[in-house]
């Protein structure tokens, strides 16, 4: 697995620094919201990419798991007081260890399968945890849903709290995968993903790193799952596991470009804000929808392999027709070849 190229530690240093002073810009209530959102979904997009990215598994069911750490925290504070509003925030490595624990088991299992066929498997993990949380009316609240006590945050500044937990989870997920990729831990899923088999002939402990980035994955997208569900105040099952969420992530992910740091953060800032924005702009009337496609497929048409890798790709041929042109001989019909014939 190569190192991640074009933004370097000190560009993270300032892209971080910028989402960090955003906020004191004194902007809407309603941009803050589109922002809280936006990185929501980059933290879950770079947590999908751990496992559907670099070790290759694309699972289409960590809804389920973002369920979970939802109503892990509602059932928590149902039984528990808050009094100063960070309290939800404290928990929140708890919930992400549970749910990894949770979901190995599960990993274990559905990791049998591959490729096509571990999505399909995925695909059930939200169906079974959406008819648990329908059905298991004494801990959800079923249908009627389940609340959590509002987070007692002023007003004029409510989303700048989860905006910082956010922000600092996204640096977490990014970090965790900026430190993978340049251990054994990222060549192992480098090479399970390439063949598997192969991976396991030499020797690679195939479905340890498996499990890993399983539980890693899920344990982070439960923790946002969290975060959402005290942000909300309320949530019904439809909304807790709602299937467009891992479609959102999954796609986010490929246009951003997969098995890359950065692919999956940008995938989610121009997919995210495109819809918050066209869903602002357009209201209820659902129109939004038909132009958030078009903005994924223009840009996948143009950049099918999503945009980090297209770009690269496309730097990479330019220096290359740059060094034969540099190292071809001069021709006898260039000025160069008949300036050194003529000496």
């Amino acid at each position: 697995m190569t190192a991640p190229r074009g933004l370097g530690p000190a560009r993270a240093a300032v892209f971080f620094l910028v989402l960090a002073l955003l906020p004191e810009l004194d902007l809407g209530h309603w941009l803050l919201n589109m922002l809280v959102f936006t990185l929501m979904f980059a933290v879950m997009s770079s947590a999908w990419n751990l496992l559907g990215g670099f070790a290759g598994y694309p699972s289409l069911g960590h809804v389920a798991f973002f369920g979970i750490g939802a109503y892990a925290v509602v059932l928590w504070f149902q039984h528990h007081a808050i009094h100063s509003g960070y309290e939800p925030f404290l928990i929140l490595p708890l919930v992400g260890v549970g749910t990894a624990i949770v979901g190995l088991p599960i990993a274990a299992i559905a990791m049998r399968t591959r490729a096509d066929v571990f999505a399909i498997v995925t695909i059930t993990l939200v169906f079974v945890a959406q008819t648990l949380a329908f059905n298991l009316r004494g801990v959800t609240g079923g249908a009627q849903g389940a609340s959590i006590a509002a987070a007692p945050f002023p007003s004029a500044t409510f989303e700048r709290p989860f905006y910082d937990v956010l922000l600092v989870l996204l640096a977490v997920a990014m970090g965790l995968t900026w430190a993978g990729m340049r251990s054994k831990v990222g060549l192992s899923l480098a090479a399970v993903r390439a063949d598997e088999d192969k991976a396991a002939g030499v020797g690679v402990r195939v479905q340890a790193v498996k499990l890993l980035a399983f539980c890693v994955s899920v344990g982070l997208t439960a923790m946002v799952g969290g975060i959402w569900a005290y942000y909300q105040g309320f949530i019904y099952p439809q909304f807790a596991v709602d299937p467009l969420i891992s479609v959102a992530i999954v796609l986010m992910t490929f246009l951003g470009g997969r098995a890359t740091l950065w692919g999956p953060v940008i995938g989610a800032f121009i997919l995210e804000m495109a819809q918050q924005y066209l869903a602002y702009s357009l209201g209820g009337s659902q129109f939004y929808l038909i132009a958030y496609a078009l903005v994924f497929l223009v840009v996948m048409l143009l950049m099918p392999r999503g945009i980090l890798p297209t770009i690269e790709d496309r730097l990479r041929r330019r220096r290359r027709r740059r060094l034969v042109d540099d190292s071809a001989p001069a021709s006898p019909l260039t000025p160069d070849y008949v300036k050194g014939d003529s000496r």
